[in-house]
């Protein structure tokens, strides 16, 4: 009977101590977002500074506080430069819709006839709308009505405000990616010290597997970035036939949509080639040019079909199964409950989170028969 009354007495205060643990940890939630993305940080810029350490003058590598600040200024330039060649394309598309809001109208004589088509189509389909119904009339005063702000002050004011977080938020995973840099065991040091002392050699040793796997995966997501802007920045610039800058924005853009799983490059080829379609015709209409929708349209799409079943064939498979050394089946199944769970953001987590529990699981509870199955010992 004693022991049983002490069995329970230890469930349940292990259970109050998780739930402590929990209520910490979702109080004090916007500080470990910061500490995750300043290990996302770190994890990236790990192989840059193992490469920056293999350069020697007289023998001698740099101190690991400067391979630390070279490393992350690299890092900066990368996502900022990501960032960049966003803006003027943004940019460039807020001019030409508000002047097009200003008309209700592209002048362009090939989208215009596509317009009157689908008019045509859908005053025949729904007559409620009546025969003046125009859908883009109907988008103009959408937009309109959406995008309608009570007060200029709340607007600034709402700005402001996002500023003011996120320049909190950058000097905080700067401050502190730049420690996980410099030390690269300081993160398994500290999860070490978490732990039982029989445990901590055996935690330490996991934590560096992890960061192992993170590393890999996290790089290997940049160069798919990179692959699938610069494969769409050619289709778009040589085959598109758009300026620069705007093929520019545009194929970083996808990119950056691309870091989705398997939905992300849809979503960026379906927002590429409105964009590309709406710019396109812009500046023709500005060039006085006439051009034919359906062909402007169909080019978009093959450029992003072609990157997508490169991604699909090289980069993902590379990527998503030696980076991590999961199946890819196991790596679908994972991603389809996450994007149940936690729609977009979780399946953008979900590898990461995954891996986590895999190695652990891997370490710690390979007495389980599913799994020693499901994680075959290397």
């Amino acid at each position: 009977m004693e022991r049983s009354t002490d069995k329970l007495a230890r469930y349940t205060m292990y259970t109050v101590a998780a739930a402590a643990v929990f209520a910490l940890c979702w109080y004090f939630r916007n500080v470990l977002i910061y500490i995750i993305a300043a290990l996302v940080v770190a994890l990236i810029a790990a192989p840059l500074k193992r490469l920056l350490k293999k350069i020697r003058i007289k023998g001698k590598s740099a101190p690991d506080g400067l391979l630390a600040v070279i490393s992350l200024l690299l890092v900066l330039v990368l996502f900022i430069g990501l960032v960049t060649q966003i803006i003027p394309v943004v940019y460039s598309i807020v001019q030409n819709i508000s002047g097009n809001l200003q008309t209700a109208s592209f002048s362009s004589s090939g989208f215009t006839a596509a317009l009157d088509s689908v008019n045509r189509w859908l005053i025949g389909m729904f007559p409620d709308l009546g025969r003046d119904f125009r859908v883009e009339t109907a988008a103009v005063d959408f937009i309109r009505q959406e995008f309608k702000f009570s007060s200029v002050t709340s607007v600034v004011g709402s700005v402001a405000s996002v500023v003011g977080s996120l320049g909190v938020a950058l000097f905080s995973i700067i401050f502190i990616g730049f420690f996980f840099i410099r030390d690269d065991n300081l993160f398994r040091n500290i999860m070490g010290a978490l732990v039982p002392d029989r445990y901590e050699e055996k935690a330490k040793d996991t934590i560096g597997d992890i960061e192992y796997l993170l590393s890999r995966y996290f790089v290997g997501i940049l160069i798919e970035v990179m692959g699938v802007a610069l494969l769409n920045f050619l289709g778009l610039w040589l085959a598109a036939r758009l300026d620069l800058t705007t093929a520019l924005g545009i194929a970083f853009m996808t990119g950056i949509l691309n870091i989705i799983p398997y939905v992300g490059p849809w979503i960026g080829a379906a927002i590429g080639t409105v964009l590309g379609v709406v710019l396109k015709y812009s500046s023709a209409a500005a060039a006085g040019a006439s051009l034919n929708f359906v062909a402007v349209v169909a080019v978009l799409l093959a450029v992003f079909l072609v990157t997508q079943l490169v991604d699909n064939f090289l980069f993902q498979p590379i990527i998503y199964s030696r980076s991590i050394k999961s199946s890819p089946l196991e790596i679908f199944i994972v991603l389809l409950l996450a994007g149940h769970l936690g729609g977009i953001f979780g399946m953008i987590a979900a590898i990461p989170a995954y891996t986590v529990v895999r190695v652990v699981a891997g370490t710690f509870f390979r007495n389980v028969k599913a799994i020693r199955r499901l994680i075959p010992e290397e």
